[in-house]
Parts: C-alpha cells; sequence; structure tokens
C-alpha cells in the first residue's frame, strides 16, 4: 500500500495535557505544542486509521536537512517509534530539552 497524507486539519484537547490545541494555517497538526506529546492514531499522515490510540511520549529531538527540527516519540502503549517534524508554535524550551536528552514530564 503506498503512502498518502491525508491533510487533517481539526483542532484538539491534548490527551496528555488537556490544553485545546487549534488548527495550524500551513500543515496539519499532529502534536501539542504545548506539551508535545501525540496520539499514534495514523498509519500514515493524517488517515486516523491506527488502532493502537497510544500516548506518543517525546523522547528526543533532532535536525534533519530536508524537514529541520524534528521531534522523535514512543508510544507508551506499543513501544513503536515515529519522527514528526516540529510545528512554528511548538515549545521551543522544551525541544531544546529533548535535544539534550532531558525527560519532560
Amino acid at each position: 500500500m503506498p503512502k498518502t497524507f491525508v491533510k487533517n486539519d481539526s483542532g484538539f484537547v491534548c490527551a496528555h495535557c488537556g490544553r485545546t490545541v487549534g488548527k495550524l494555517s500551513y500543515t496539519s497538526r499532529d502534536h501539542c505544542p504545548y506539551c508535545l506529546h501525540s496520539l499514534h492514531v495514523d498509519i500514515h499522515p493524517g488517515d486516523r486509521a491506527n488502532p493502537c490510540r497510544g500516548d506518543l511520549k517525546p523522547v528526543g529531538a533532532e535536525t534533519s536537512g530536508k524537514k529541520g527540527l524534528v521531534i522523535v516519540y514512543r508510544c507508551v502503549k506499543c513501544g513503536e517509534f515515529h519522527r514528526n517534524k516540529a510545528a512554528d508554535d511548538d515549545d521551543y524550551e522544551k525541544i531544546v530539552r529533548l535535544s539534550a536528552h532531558e525527560e519532560l514530564e
């Protein structure tokens, strides 16, 4: 099955910190900009077809020549690792802490 991108512009309430998160104007939102957590809901970006539904905990940050700043996640339910591009409104201080291998709450 080829990878496909499904644009998902809806905002959400973060399952980890409870804050209301608005949509982004330039791409689909895939994580909370406040606590940086996400949910393991996609098989392909935006499809919401993954039955896992576990908490994707931010565990690191790295830079990519193509994507720029990338947040590394580990699903606390199934253990899978994922990488998502950081958004312009993410808590940059938390991303710096991740890149220094500090654990977030």
